[in-house]
């Protein structure tokens, strides 16, 4: 929506919609709001309309206490102006600058120079690459003062924050009031209950059909579906511990619950669950415009909010796909539990069923092809999973936040044993591209009657930009 009037019209309609695409500030009070927010609307002469929240807020705006800019749904980077911004941008949102790493780690990784770094991330998102970083790390944290009790020095590392000085001035110089100020004065004690934080998304959500999916592919002792409620077990960036998500009672968001010994990890975390339930996805756009094929339009009316799941770990996403080369979902499954349970690491958990930590590149590719093939695998099969996994140890960050699908699908194929249906589904899951489309998929081909992969490939062609999406119609039809 590129009209600021298109925008006010959406803001008096309270559209949700329109929730996280753009931001509105209003002059006469400072602060800025979705286009949700439930606040009296100011007059259009008041309102500045923004691209993004760290826009707004460079802008001199603080953010809404009604409306909660941080609780608004996630915008894809693959929905920037500039497709060489989505990379930058996915890093920089999932934590990258945090720590000790600067612009010119990012720039070196991306093989650019900080310059264009920066006149591409700001041309794409409307700010500065620190300031875009800044801003993700002033919402968690005020996500976290206003959800959880952590203490507020936890709250300042847990956001990212190098030390609790640059914390309070941060927060104060931007929000203008101390972090303390958000709790009210309400006393906040330490407590081992699970730390709960929403995520939002935009409607609809197909959940049952996203949990069904993932519970027909979830790996023994990493992952288990109970009820409605999605859990795993994690180890990421030295924390280790679980997350267990399920939808909230009221509004449009899921609940995480985890224990404080992740918080470490926040960041990097909260953006691999938006990326594994899709909580980027349109649904508005992806389902007007596969309403539109014949073939597709009863599906999408049966399942509207259909999602892609996404994968929490780049390299267990792609193991689990070559598992699944040539045999049935159930047995493909099978073989991820053993793979699991001699490649991971044992974890406890107060939840049963989680006992084990992924397995990891480094250690996957330490070993001999003769392991591998122990959990019931071809030799050659187990080659390639030992292959693939001295890929990702040489380059961890190849299926990780901000990859291009481009370079990743070259390097894949690469490798021995993995061919054109591997690449493509690992880059519609892991790489979380739209468009990636395993067209030699049997199910695909039996969904459309058998007709040939030719024909899959024509009929194919006006579901794009969104083919992902259509494969999982097929799919779960």
């Amino acid at each position: 929506m590129q009209d600021d009037e298109a925008r006010y019209r959406a803001l008096l309609a309270n559209d949700r919609r329109f929730d996280g695409l753009f931001y509105v500030g209003i002059s006469t009070t400072g602060i800025y709001c979705r286009p949700v927010c439930p606040a009296r609307k100011a007059r259009r002469s008041s309102c500045t309309f923004y691209p993004t929240a760290a826009a707004a807020e460079e802008a001199g705006y603080r953010p809404c206490l009604r409306c909660r800019p941080e609780l608004a749904p996630a915008t894809s980077p693959y929905e920037q102006r500039f497709a060489d911004a989505a990379a930058l941008i996915a890093r920089i949102q999932s934590g990258f600058l945090n720590g000790e790493r600067s612009l010119d780690d990012l720039a070196t990784l991306h093989g650019i120079s900080v310059r264009h770094l920066r006149r591409v991330v700001r041309d794409a998102a409307g700010v500065s690459p620190i300031q875009l970083a800044q801003t993700s790390r002033l919402l968690l944290a005020k996500q976290l003062l206003t959800e959880t009790r952590l203490p507020i020095t936890e709250i300042a590392f847990a956001s990212g924050f190098s030390s609790l000085r640059r914390f309070h001035e941060a927060f104060s110089s931007s929000y203008r009031m101390p972090p303390g100020r958000f709790r009210k004065g309400e006393r906040r004690a330490r407590t081992e209950a699970p730390l709960e934080l929403r995520l939002g998304y935009r409607p609809p959500l197909a959940w049952p059909e996203l949990l069904s999916f993932l519970a027909a592919r979830a790996i023994r002792g990493v992952e288990a579906i109970e009820g409605a409620s999605y859990r795993r077990t994690v180890w990421l960036q030295g924390a280790r511990g679980w997350v267990e998500v399920e939808p909230a009672a009221s509004g449009h968001a899921l609940v995480v619950r985890l224990p404080s010994a992740l918080t470490p990890a926040l960041p990097g975390l909260l953006a691999r669950l938006r990326d594994l339930f899709d909580l980027y996805g349109r649904p508005d756009l992806v389902d007007a415009h596969l309403s539109k094929a014949p073939r597709l339009a009863p599906l999408v009316a049966r399942r509207p909010g259909l999602r892609v799941p996404g994968a929490f770990d780049g390299f267990e996403l792609a193991w689990r796909a070559v598992l699944g080369q040539q045999v049935s979902v159930r047995g493909a499954t099978t073989l991820a539990g053993r793979f699991a349970e001699r490649f991971g690491r044992g974890i406890s958990t107060p939840h049963a069923g989680l006992t084990q930590l992924t397995p990891t590149a480094g250690r996957v590719a330490r070993a001999d092809p003769a392991q591998v093939a122990e959990i019931g695998l071809p030799r050659t099969r187990a080659a390639s999973l030992v292959a693939l996994a001295g890929l990702c140890r040489a380059q961890p960050s190849l299926l990780g936040p901000g990859s291009t699908p481009d370079e990743a699908r070259e390097r894949l194929m690469a490798l021995p044993g993995i061919g054109p249906w591997t690449s493509e589904y690992i880059a519609m899951r892991a790489l979380r591209y739209p468009d990636a489309f395993p067209e030699s998929d049997l199910g695909l081909l039996r969904a459309l009657g058998g007709s040939g992969l030719a024909q899959l490939r024509k009929t194919a062609q006006p579901w794009r930009p969104w083919r992902s999406y259509a494969a999982m119609h097929l799919w779960c039809q």
